[in-house]
């Protein structure tokens, strides 16, 4: 049988129909669509690994789903570093104070559930404040004594699954030293801060007291991309690099004193904002920051629009809404900034 996601397959539609009656589900339209794929997959694909894939993935973002959701009102923090770092260390105690730190100005802290650096973040936030998301790995990585009895731990199969609930459940990420995982963390959200497919959070670099980490990577960066032109002054703007805990959550505050978050409403950005902007606002974010516009566009006030009532619980913030050009996203978290300056 023809199966398609036009409905123009009617005794399939009456059971699917059926189906979500006798269960009972949110979204029905949605959920259509979902049951549809996994039955095109079954139709289409006969090569049993693939399939073994989408099936685990699709278990494995459900649960992601449901350990985060009760948390969705908290701002959380997501902490990278490395497992072989020992508790005798200084770095190690660094990242306690750190979270401890996050905990008291209000945040929640996620980790990836391990030893080392992953432990320090539980450890100064707390079971109570902590998550752990966590991989299947022949070593290194059981889950720390700090979070075993805990309900906020998800252990994947798939180090994509894992990628995403770490950057999507975040609103800042944070990077003590570590080995290829945390460089690849690091690369991974400027990467996707740069190209627009994340949105703009703040990315710290916590290094030792020493700066013999962040601070060398950094002349890395400056010598090995910047002077030969592979990325551009503004992508600086993307990360900070310090040596102190209370700087760094310093930061985070000062990122969403007034900025909430940010969406794509088709071409336009929409900013959720804390407290609504003015008139003079907009005369000074034109002055200083026009070469973000998309040509003919213009900054502007405005309410909620319309497709964003899938999120009502956003939708009594103010707004600044412009055409972004989709292509100086370091600008556009120095534009953040000046918006919090306000």
């Amino acid at each position: 049988m023809e199966l398609s996601f036009k409905q123009n397959s009617p005794e399939i539609e009456e059971r699917i129909a059926e189906l979500m009656r006798l269960t009972g589900v949110h979204h029905p339209r949605l959920i259509r669509e979902m049951i549809l794929s996994a039955l095109k997959a079954g139709h289409d694909i006969d090569y049993l690994a693939d399939l073994k894939l989408m099936r685990t993935t699709m278990k494995e973002m459900r649960f992601t789903t449901k350990v985060f959701g009760p948390y969705r009102d908290r701002l959380k923090v997501t902490i990278f570093g490395s497992a072989r770092t020992a508790p005798d260390e200084p770095i190690y105690q660094k990242c306690v104070d750190f979270s401890r730190l996050l905990v008291e100005h209000g945040y929640m802290v996620i980790t990836g559930g391990g030893g080392g650096i992953m432990q320090a973040g539980n450890e100064g936030a707390g079971p109570g404040n902590s998550f752990a998301v966590n991989i299947r790995l022949p070593f290194e990585q059981d889950t720390n004594p700090y979070m075993n009895d805990s309900d906020k731990v998800i252990v994947y199969q798939y180090f994509f699954n894992r990628k995403v609930a770490f950057l999507k459940e975040a609103q800042a990420v944070a990077l003590f030293p570590g080995g290829f995982g945390t460089l690849d963390e690091a690369m991974e959200t400027l990467t996707l801060m740069q190209t627009g497919k994340n949105p703009p959070i703040p990315l710290i670099l916590i290094d030792d007291d020493n700066g013999g980490y962040w601070e060398k990577w950094f002349d890395f960066i400056k010598a090995a991309l910047l002077k030969k032109g592979l990325i551009s002054g503004e992508d600086f703007s993307l990360f900070t690099i310090t040596r102190d805990p209370l700087e760094a959550v310093q930061v985070i505050d000062d990122f969403y004193r007034v900025y909430h978050s940010g969406r794509y409403i088709g071409n336009t950005l929409a900013l959720r904002l804390n407290k609504p902007l003015d008139e003079s606002h907009l005369q000074v974010l034109t002055s200083e920051f026009s070469e973000i516009l998309a040509p003919g566009s213009h900054f502007r006030v405005c309410g909620p629009l319309p497709k964003e009532e899938d999120q009502p619980d956003l939708m009594h913030l103010p707004r600044l809404a412009f055409e972004f050009n989709r292509r100086n996203f370091g600008l556009l978290i120095a534009f953040i900034r000046r918006i919090n300056s306000f």
